[in-house]
């Protein structure tokens, strides 16, 4: 048989299955494993200077998933100790909502700083960050994650008109072009509104709602959809880690319900590196599981951290494989969100995971 007539033939049988899985659900839109398992060839490969398409870009990206009353029904909300890998519907922003559980999702990392860890500098210019967001979308990428300050230990603090100044021109070029998920990574409500304003869809805060006051709000006002992390900076902790999520965590939640942020509008990431030791690290992702008790999906982002170099000896620019293989044991685990640097390995490390992962229920 032609390879081309065998990718036909396997993407139809895809389709069929995705039919037949989603038929009740009132839509045909929804991402199929063929769609989200980020396959290069399945979809277009832009270049930073092709006459960019967005509504063409990677498939997750154009697939809003529509909520229709019976999709609502048939998609149950997130409860303790649920199936990670069933359909849920993450609300976000400007209406908008994105499928998480049967596939995952991966998130590109888009530092506009001078100062990041792993890539400061690379994005600093905006025609830079445009071109890198494009990139990462045909690589697979959803959602691209744009933050303005650095969180790495040391690195210094900006002031919200420097943050401001260095996202929101690229959040509104890439709002204006369409087709991707924008999530914006800051501390500020301020910075959050006026980045939802401009066109994101999702705060990503790694201090959970305990930072900013007005946070919170903000985001409960703008219906955007929250990432809320775990860190153990500025703060006495449990000696263990898992109960040190779990106190920190459910804080987090009792802020965003007297919000009024909707349930499912929330994932929970553990907050890899932030003020955790090589060994915490390691026994947070062995234990990942545990964390699905509190009713959220989870995002990781173990991209480059310190840990893996702990374990490996490579410094950070030579860490994406060790990412991609925590990426493979976090989606085991049941997470939904992967926050990486590298998009094509994480993309493709995380289909055979999936796949692999789906003959077990054959």
């Amino acid at each position: 048989m032609a390879p081309a007539s065998a990718a036909a033939m396997a993407d139809s049988a895809a389709r069929e299955r995705r039919d037949g899985l989603f038929a009740a659900a009132g839509s045909t839109r929804l991402a199929t494993a063929s769609t989200l398992a980020c396959a290069p060839c399945r979809f277009p490969t832009w270049t930073a200077d092709s006459p960019v398409h967005y509504g063409l870009v990677h498939p997750i990206a154009t697939r809003p998933f529509p909520a229709t009353d019976n999709f609502r029904e048939n998609v149950k909300p997130m409860t303790s100790s649920c199936d990670p890998f069933a359909p849920f519907v993450w609300r976000l922003a400007h209406g908008r909502s994105l499928m998480l559980g049967p596939s995952p999702v991966i998130m590109g990392i888009l530092n506009v700083t001078p100062d990041s860890f792993s890539d400061g500098g690379i994005y600093l210019a905006a025609d830079a960050a445009i071109r890198g967001a494009i990139e990462m979308a045909a690589e697979g990428a959803a959602i691209i994650d744009i933050g303005g300050e650095s969180t790495r230990p040391g690195a210094s603090s900006v002031s919200e008109e420097e943050e401001q100044a260095r996202i929101l021109p690229v959040i509104r070029e890439l709002a204006k072009r369409g087709g991707l998920y924008l999530s914006v990574d800051t501390v500020r409500a301020s910075t959050a509104r006026r980045a939802i304003a401009e066109g994101a869809h999702v705060v990503n805060d790694v201090w959970g709602l305990q930072r900013d006051d007005g946070m919170a709000q903000a985001v409960a006002e703008t219906g955007a959809g929250l990432v809320i992390m775990h860190t153990g900076r500025e703060r006495a902790r449990d000696d263990d880690v898992v109960v040190d999520q779990f106190e920190y965590l459910r804080r987090s939640l009792e802020i965003a319900a007297r919000a009024g942020i909707r349930k499912d509008a929330i994932l929970l990431d553990p907050g890899f590196g932030f003020a955790k030791d090589p060994d915490e690290n390691l026994a947070l992702l062995a234990h990942l599981p545990r964390l699905l008790k509190l009713g959220h999906p989870l995002l990781v982002g173990t991209s480059r951290k310190r840990f893996l170099g702990h374990v490996t000896g490579r410094d950070a620019s030579q860490r994406d494989v060790a990412t991609a293989a925590t990426s493979v044991v976090a989606r085991m685990k049941g997470a939904a969100v992967f926050r990486v640097h590298d998009v094509g390995a994480n993309c493709d490390a995380l289909a055979i995971a999936d796949a692999v992962r789906k003959a077990e229920t054959k």
